[in-house]
């Protein structure tokens, strides 16, 4: 069967790679052409547009780029109907799917929804388009399947979240090698990671690594981004006490004590590999006005208190991250205690997120679907 992929962003690639990896063992004759990226590639297939040339953040840089969004879209209209798939398989990037949804549906093709909208956060609304243009929904967060079913009426699968599969096939990491081949010296690690983006790398590290004084017995390990220069860290470097692992994250973890984090998806991350963290957020007073304009009945930004829909982490956000707020918790976080009752509630986190296998069943439902 021929599959068409829509893909925004680096960690849509690496999840469509697994569901290819995953359909290709149900359908070995798959034919694979995507907007994706070079995990994708690596499986196989037709790469028609690299996510590097779609992925515009933010309210300002959407607004400036409309153009070239728009003809990315007719582009990607005109390159679907061409190839004649048997379904459309879209990944997370809302606000390009969602568009492209609709003239997929009406053109016969099955839709195909993995890693729902975070629609239970912000534009809600959308979910007439959801549910009108969308055949099969995939979601990867537990609490997702209540949101669609009890308030929208809407049946969607429930597959597990695919971290747990990226997580599980990273290899265990040695310490004393990871130290030696970074340059680390023997005390334990305080984990860094500032987030992807460069103004919020300097805005979260500015923060951090001010606390490098106050913990002179431990050492500070900022986990670099992929899609980041080594020079953006460099003004932090200033301490024999800190230290820059780049692309590593996943192996950084392993031999963290604790971490201070960006929130995101690495909250996630860091929770699965069982780290202590607290979680830090601070944008522009305007971004952060306009935020919480569109997301108002969020009790929380980390996906670990999300998911268990209470405290289970720190999070310092806005006016409350400052240094002296940050050196109290991270102290709190490096006592046996604290870490005690984080990690049973880290092991509560990893049930619910539903257990590995979420590209199989995904691909086993879009199979089944279509035969």
């Amino acid at each position: 069967m021929k599959y068409y992929l829509v893909v925004g962003e680096a960690s849509g690639d690496l999840h469509a790679s697994n569901l290819m990896r995953a359909l290709l063992k149900k359908d070995p004759n798959a034919e694979f052409r995507f907007f994706g990226g070079d995990r994708m590639q690596s499986v196989g297939g037709t790469l028609v547009k690299h996510y590097r040339e779609l992925a515009f953040m933010g309210f300002w840089e959407v607004i400036k780029n409309l153009k070239t969004i728009l003809n990315n879209l007719s582009f990607c209209k005109s390159d679907i109907q061409e190839f004649n798939p048997n379904a459309v398989i879209f990944v997370d990037y809302p606000g390009f799917n969602l568009r492209l949804a609709k003239w997929v549906k009406m053109r016969g093709y099955q839709t195909h929804y993995y890693i729902s909208p975070q629609l239970w956060a912000w534009k809600e609304s959308r979910i007439s388009i959801v549910k009108r243009w969308v055949d099969k929904m995939y979601v990867i967060l537990p609490f997702e399947k209540k949101f669609y079913k009890n308030k929208h009426q809407f049946e969607v699968d429930f597959v597990g979240h695919p971290l747990l599969d990226a997580i599980d096939s990273n290899s265990i990491v040695d310490a004393s090698n990871f130290k030696k081949k970074w340059h680390l010296d023997d005390r334990p690690i305080i984990a860094l990671l500032p987030g992807s983006r460069g103004q919020e790398i300097k805005k979260m590290l500015n923060t951090m690594t001010a606390l490098i004084p106050s913990f002179l017995n431990y050492q500070f390990v900022i986990a670099g981004a992929p899609s980041q220069p080594k020079e953006i860290y460099l003004p932090y470097m200033t301490s024999d006490s800190i230290a820059l692992v780049e692309n590593n994250t996943y192996d950084l973890l392993q031999v963290a004590s604790v971490a201070l984090v960006t929130s995101g998806t690495a909250t996630l991350e860091t929770a699965l590999y069982r780290v202590p963290q607290v979680v830090c957020y601070k944008s522009s007073k305007f971004s952060y006005w306009i935020a919480r304009i569109l997301v108002k009945h969020l009790k929380y930004i980390s996906l670990v208190n999300l998911v268990l829909d209470r405290p289970a982490v720190k999070e310092l956000i806005q006016d409350e991250f400052t240094v002296s707020n940050l050196a109290d918790e991270l102290k709190l976080i490096l006592t046996p205690e604290s870490q005690s009752i984080i990690l049973e509630d880290y092991n509560e986190l990893t049930k619910l997120l539903g257990g590995s296998g979420a590209s199989v069943k995904t691909a086993d439902l879009i199979y089944n679907a279509l035969n």
